[in-house]
């Protein structure tokens, strides 16, 4: 079974997990199917990290411990960014372990957690409008394929995820840097040696 096959019972499965939670972000079948594609985990792998963001943000928006926090979860190769805002350092220490707990599968947690009041609308409009920049830029530059990095924003500090060389990555940063309104750039890559033999070849072809 070849891999578009495989990435169109991806898209139908993440359709019928999230039937029951609500729908954060929508994408065409079409540009999941490039998206899939094109990326550089296998698809048993990128469906993992789609059934792992879900029980999170699943459980972060049932648990009532969480009513008066704003998280926002990130999830590339079973590695997952927490980013948001909690009231009380109490909460954040919760939320690290239970995360864990609600998922053992996760391998790594960054904690990008800070203590405050929940952000406001405009905050997270800014923080929307920084996300499309970054990805509209990803579109211009001929380093890494787009859909390799993972995007997020929260408080205008740009979190990249995703498995990249050194030069991809440090185009990726350079690039994201150029949105207007961005504070920082995190990266929290894999960084791979050289690029996959597979992709050298489909590009020479």
């Amino acid at each position: 079974m070849n891999k578009i096959i495989l990435s169109i019972l991806l898209i139908v499965s993440s359709l019928f997990l999230t039937s029951c939670t609500p729908i954060i972000q929508g994408a065409s079948t079409v540009s999941s199917i490039i998206s899939i594609s094109n990326d550089r985990r296998s698809v048993g792998e990128i469906l993992d990290d789609k059934i792992i963001a879900l029980r999170l943000l699943t459980w972060s928006s049932e648990d009532s411990i969480l009513n008066d926090a704003h998280l926002n979860f990130m999830v590339y190769n079973k590695t997952v960014l927490i980013a948001g805002e909690v009231p009380t350092s109490e909460i954040r220490v919760y939320v690290i372990k239970q995360a864990q707990h609600q998922v053992p599968k996760i391998s790594q947690i960054f904690n990008e957690i800070k203590l405050g009041p929940s952000s406001g609308l405009l905050s997270r409009a800014k923080d929307s409008t920084i996300t499309i920049q970054v990805e509209l830029l990803f579109q211009n530059q001929e380093v890494f394929h787009p859909t390799r990095v993972r995007v997020m924003v929260e408080d205008q500090v740009v979190y990249l995820m995703g498995a990249l060389t050194k030069r991809e990555a440090d185009m990726a940063a350079k690039t994201a840097a150029k949105a207007k309104g961005v504070y920082k750039i995190v990266k929290l890559f894999d960084y791979l040696k050289i690029r996959p033999k597979a992709e050298i070849e489909r590009d020479r072809l």
